[in-house]
């Protein structure tokens, strides 16, 4: 009579099966990618024309002045030198500024995508004074061109700027001119001559409305910046370079005081002979937005503060999570199997095992298809519902009874639960799992403690008839 293979043999095989399963499973993995990216490019889509993740600063006065250059140049075969006046421009932070930002948000869908954009009204004061130790920064006071002096905003996407635009500079309305905007904004934004003639305190006035997506940024200038910003968005994310003092946070909304932002704390002078360049900020989505952001924040030379606003559930990174766990679907369920074959007696061959490995590979595609439909929720619960049923279906006819296929069900159930729970979890979900695994590897190696690796398996017939034959 043919004989079994040994417990070791089938547990090789086993395992086998299951690094082969692994291949599928980071197929899955790079099709949540795939499918985030076509994600955000489907979000620019949305808000195109209506404007994009935009960045902020409050005015920056910049003032011309003439200065000495020495240059060399070759006559009839000889180095001449020569002093040449040149233009250049210095730049004014404000003493003083306070920005507030109504934020009003909605969500724009387009087939299964859906993106968050806003209207904003922003307004401001901010108050310049020109430095008594001016002489200190190498530019002489009698050297500054103030009849060309102009006030500078940034706004990364002019595209969101809409209609009632004001600045008013001591009282005065000023005529508005595209571009020309800060560096800190790439050059985007809008721009006003003013006059002044240095003295005293020169008041700016400001207000317009800003539409954009995703987020909103503000690079912080000058001696002492606040920024107060509303909005009854439910769920703020605050990033970049400095955080809110003691955001409120509720259904109706939340409310953000960025306050006392000094220039010791940008490390900026209020003068400067060039202006600052634009920061490095990762507005995106997506399962890394999170670390790239502070990442950004932290290498960026101009510092800004951020606010997300962001879905309450991001469903790729939540699907990336569980994918993560893959391994340890196919490790238990492979693990039961074994034990009903080398214990219980059941016949499972590498077929099997093969199927039901796919079937829970299968899981993770239908959680992503469903969530980008119905939600992440439904979707785990109907994925989750439907392989569940299928594979102690499975299981009845592979382990040879309903009573083995429901422990394989109860099984699923449990792990499935358990993975929820983890992808809520996140702070806990390391330890969690270790502790899962631990306690699964001590049962194993308690039900496993009397199996003869490799011997042969048989009947006690068959045992019995070969100790005669020797």
């Amino acid at each position: 009579m043919k004989r079994d293979r040994s417990p070791g043999v089938k547990l090789f095989l086993a395992a086998i099966i299951g690094v082969v399963l692994l291949i599928p499973l980071l197929m899955v993995y790079a099709l949540v990618g795939d499918r985030e990216n076509q994600s955000r490019t489907a979000q620019q889509s949305i808000t195109a024309g209506w404007g994009g993740a935009q960045t902020v600063t409050g005015p920056v006065l910049v003032i011309p002045y003439e200065d000495q250059s020495v240059q060399t140049e070759t006559v009839d075969g000889k180095q001449v030198t020569r002093s040449v006046t040149v233009r250049r421009e210095m730049f004014l932070s404000p003493l003083k500024q306070s920005i507030k930002t109504d934020l009003a948000p909605d969500v724009k869908q387009y087939s299964i995508y859906r993106s968050v954009i806003y209207q904003s009204d922003l307004s401001g004061l901010a108050s310049f004074v020109l430095p008594t130790d001016l002489d200190r920064s190498g530019v002489g006071r009698d050297k500054l061109l103030f009849d060309q002096a102009e006030l500078r905003f940034g706004v990364s996407d002019p595209r969101g700027l809409t209609d009632g635009t004001t600045v008013t500079v001591a009282g005065d309305v000023q005529e508005l001119h595209p571009g020309n905007g800060p560096a800190s904004t790439n050059g985007s934004g809008f721009s006003t001559a003013v006059n002044w003639d240095g003295s005293g305190e020169l008041a700016v006035n400001w207000k317009y409305g800003l539409r954009g997506s995703r987020s909103i940024s503000l690079v912080p200038r000058g001696g002492e910046t606040e920024w107060k910003v509303t909005s009854p968005w439910q769920h703020p994310s605050f990033k970049g370079s400095f955080l809110p003092d003691n955001p409120e946070v509720s259904e109706e909304g939340f409310t953000a005081n960025y306050e006392g932002i000094t220039n010791l704390a940008l490390g900026e002078a209020l003068v400067n002979l060039s202006d600052a360049p634009a920061p490095i900020i990762e507005d995106g989505s997506g399962r890394d937005a999170e670390y790239y952001a502070s990442v950004a924040a932290d290498n960026s030379q101009t510092k800004f503060a951020s606010i997300r606003l962001i879905e309450p559930v991001d469903l790729y990174s939540q699907v990336d999570r569980s994918v993560k766990y893959g391994f340890l679907f196919i490790g238990f369920t492979f693990v039961c199997f074994f034990m009903f074959d080398v214990v219980a007696g059941a016949r499972v061959a590498a077929a099997e095992y093969l199927l039901t490995g796919v079937g829970l590979v299968l899981f993770f595609v239908m959680l992503l298809a469903f969530s980008e439909v119905i939600g992440f929720t439904w979707a785990y619960i109907v994925a989750s519902f439907a392989i569940i049923g299928l594979l102690t279906s499975y299981s009845a006819a592979v382990l040879g009874g309903w009573r083995r296929a429901w422990m394989i069900g109860g099984m699923l159930t449990g792990l499935y639960a358990t993975l929820y729970v983890l992808l809520s979890l996140e702070a806990w979900s390391l330890m969690i799992g270790s502790v899962l695994l631990f306690v699964a590897l001590a049962v194993l190696m308690y039900a496993t403690r009397n199996i003869q690796w490799s011997g042969l398996t048989g009947s006690q017939d068959e045992t019995e008839a070969a100790a005669a034959d020797s």
